[in-house]
């Protein structure tokens, strides 16, 4: 039977007779700062046998790298593709990242015949990535700052509406960027004085200007009623409302509640119940919530909307499982307890250390005090339905960038309601994780997958639509003659999605011509090359009291 110990700073593994070496000392340097995620996936292999290795020694950079490889042996969702440390050889590797993408790039998804982490227009793993922001400050880490409540940047983002044309996607409600008068649809026509904006020439350019670490961007727009205009932006903090519009629509004898948010972040409980009260006071019998720009954020936050729009028959039932790997279901208590999660901490909603409040006195909970098993109540997250809200059909607004707690949101309520999707597939990420602390840095690499309370799951490819349709960048959230948002509020009134020659479809006899728009590859291509450190992630923190 397995066991493990500690010794001088790193954990030795006896598997099956023999001695096993994991290298997990700069892991023991620093606790990590978050915790972690869900998503689901298909099932992974036979339990995993540890590598065997020579007693490590070397450079605090070689040590990384040993550590970033052997972490990943252990815990990687898909441990068993990896190979031995002695093939994998992780000292080889230049830089952290190489080596992250190599490790990543093993696992083949069986549906494409690519890996699962393999992206046709990046070097970088599709979910995999570190966060350096962990032990440094500023904007550029991966995982976002904006997830926690508060940034540290401009407040907006932008997107082709064309190859030429450069608009504002989205702006936060009291940022720089909304102070500055910038809003959805603005049209961007130059920036820090470079008026050549067209795509792809000026991505690179703009991920620096806007993206990047700059303290200010100097732009020349166009508002949304096309009056020219110019803004100095400076970066500052600013606390993120991830609400970015809600109203209520009058569609014959319905109500129809629309909610465009942005981001799952875990100050937004109190906005989230607020809104939602305000639809069940007005009588809205169908929602529309629209995460065409949301990347994820804080299972707990996905959940509770979750529980708002189900209906209340669902209370106690399954709405979805957490699923890790064998080798993590299969070890035993005392295993765990031995094992590299022992130095992983388990934080609370707070981010903040967990101490025991009984057994022994000052211990902090780590990764190992969990259950790993899909029957555990610990993985299992059931219906508990909050609000007075009753709806009879829900519909979500998606593109290339809805991923990770949105999908999630998505797939948990589709077993339960009627719900449609309109606009364009989504990103694909059925995956989760938690940090793991090696030396200064966290790495986030998939972990575990969840299903629905059907099982369904392993939408790595994306969700597809009922209604396919490209979005229009040049009107403001609530428009009804923007194209998605028009399609919803024809369904609600017709009971099917109107096939018409024009782009736009409206409530109204009005209809807009749309510009030339890219093409479905392109936009996919843009989702992953501007703003390539947009948070597309969940982030769980346990309900588990100690």
């Amino acid at each position: 039977m397995p066991g493990t110990y500690i010794k001088d700073n790193v954990t030795i593994i006896s598997m099956r007779n023999k001695r096993f070496l994991y290298l997990v000392a700069l892991g023991f340097l620093s606790f990590g700062t978050i915790t972690g995620c869900k998503k689901s996936s298909p099932a992974p292999d036979e339990p995993i046998t540890p590598p065997v290795v020579t007693t490590p020694t070397g450079t605090r950079d070689e040590l990384t790298k040993d550590s970033i490889f052997l972490y990943g042996k252990e815990l990687y969702y898909w441990n068993t593709s990896l190979p031995t440390y002695e093939v994998f050889n992780p000292r080889r590797f230049s830089s952290n990242e190489a080596e992250l993408y190599a490790m990543t790039q093993y696992s083949l998804d069986p549906a494409t015949g690519k890996p699962y982490e393999y992206v046709s227009t990046s070097s970088e793993p599709k979910y995999s990535f570190f966060d350096y922001t962990a032990a440094t400050t500023g904007k550029t880490g991966a995982l976002k700052a904006d997830v926690n409540g508060s940034a540290n940047d401009y407040g907006f983002s932008v997107q082709y509406n064309n190859d030429t044309d450069l608009r504002v996607k989205y702006v936060y409600p009291n940022s720089p960027a909304a102070q500055q008068g910038l809003t959805r649809g603005c049209r961007i026509t130059s920036v820090n004085g470079r008026t050549d904006l067209s795509w792809p020439n000026a991505v690179s350019f703009l991920n620096n200007a806007i993206f990047g670490t700059n303290a200010t961007v100097t732009l020349a727009f166009n508002d949304i009623s096309g009056n020219p205009k110019t803004a100095v932006v400076s970066s500052s903090l600013y606390t993120v409302n991830p609400i970015l519009f809600t109203n209520v629509y009058t569609v014959g004898a319905k109500k129809v509640g629309y909610i465009v948010f942005n981001s799952f972040t875990n100050n937004a409980s109190a906005a989230i119940n607020t809104v939602f009260s305000n639809f069940a006071t007005q009588g809205v019998s169908e929602l529309i919530i629209d995460l065409r720009y949301n990347g994820g954020g804080y299972v707990s936050t996905a959940t509770q909307i979750i529980n708002l729009a189900a209906p209340a028959g669902e209370t106690g039932n399954t709405m979805f499982t957490s699923y890790y790997n064998n080798y993590l279901q299969s070890i035993t208590t005392a295993q765990r307890k031995a094992s590299v999660l022992a130095h992983q901490p388990l934080l609370d909603d707070d981010g903040k250390l967990q101490p025991f409040t009984t057994g022994v006195n000052g211990k902090y909970a780590t990764y190992a005090d969990l259950n790993y098993s899909p029957t555990a109540a610990d993985n299992i997250e059931k219906f508990a339905k909050s609000g007075a809200l009753s709806l009879n059909r829900v519909y979500f607004i998606v593109t290339g960038s809805t991923a990770s707690a949105s999908e999630l949101t998505i797939n948990s309520l589709k077993p339960v309601m009627d719900v449609k999707l309109i606009g364009r597939t989504t990103y694909g990420k059925p995956v989760g994780f938690f940090p793991i602390r090696i030396d200064k840095v966290d790495m986030y690499i998939p972990e575990f997958e969840t299903k629905n309370k059907l099982g369904v799951g392993g939408y790595y490819s994306g969700l597809t639509v009922d209604k396919e349709s490209a979005e229009d960048l040049t009107k403001a959230w609530g428009d009804e003659t923007e194209t998605l948002l028009a399609y919803a509020l024809l369904y609600a009134k017709n009971g099917n999605f109107v096939t018409t020659a024009a782009k736009t479809a409206s409530l109204s006899t009005t209809t807009t011509v749309m510009p030339s728009k890219l093409s479905v590859a392109e936009l996919r291509a843009l989702d992953e090359k501007l703003d390539p450190k947009g948070f597309k992630g969940m982030v769980m923190t346990p309900d588990k009291k100690f």
